[in-house]
């Protein structure tokens, strides 16, 4: 639970986290973000709200009467809006200092601190370095296996829960009218799904439906 006052401006306290708007991918609008005081672990904040609903806090009586949730997520969603966009409007390398580049959302730099973005971002792009300086561009097809293999973890955590993920099973979350059959313990498994959400899989601001082959 949080003062209303977080929701207006993005403050960090010293050594504290920072609660800033970016860019969500999946529309381009405002939404709200955490970053822990280390920047290094990115949180999606959503308000859950009930008309005529107060908080007693001791003595007072806040109004607002919000409940916050910060969940944790992958900052390479927010910074893929980014590398999409420049290839859509640039169709080169650049350094990513230059990609990472918003007027209306500067927070969006923080990003490049994370060191998990950094880590994964080969997974997304193609590299170049010249000099001691490295450019990079977005690459579809890197992407796409990257997707491929988070959806391979869902299922595998999502069964390893005993949560039915069979063809018989359809949900609006995950993989919706498709279907996904295993074969033998050892082989690769086969997905009979032609297109996903990525991240509803909703986290990629072309929100494309893409085909995923057979493997």
């Amino acid at each position: 639970m949080f003062s209303e006052s977080v929701t207006d401006l993005p403050v960090k306290p010293d050594g504290g986290p920072l609660f800033t708007r970016l860019r969500n991918p999946s529309t381009g609008e405002a939404a709200l973000y955490l970053f822990n005081s280390s920047v290094q672990q990115l949180f999606e904040v959503k308000a859950f709200h009930e008309e005529y609903r107060s908080w007693f806090i001791g003595q007072a009586v806040q109004r607002d009467g919000r409940l916050l949730f910060a969940t944790p997520m992958d900052p390479l969603f927010l910074v893929l809006f980014y590398l999409i966009k420049a290839e859509k409007e640039q169709g080169k390398f650049q350094p990513l200092d230059q990609i990472v580049v918003d007027s209306e959302f500067s927070s969006c730099m923080l990003l490049l601190q994370c060191a998990r973005v950094m880590d994964s971002l080969h997974h997304v792009v193609e590299e170049k370095e010249i000099g001691n300086k490295k450019f990079y561009k977005y690459s579809q097809e890197k992407t796409l296996m990257w997707l491929k293999k988070k959806v391979n973890q869902t299922v595998k955590v999502l069964k390893s829960s005993n949560v039915c993920v069979g063809g018989k099973v359809q949900s609006a979350t995950f993989i919706s009218r498709k279907q996904i059959t295993d074969v033998e313990e050892g082989k690769k498994t086969k997905y009979n799904f032609n297109e996903i959400h990525l991240f509803e899989i909703r986290y990629l601001q072309f929100r494309c439906s893409v085909t995923i082959l057979t493997v």
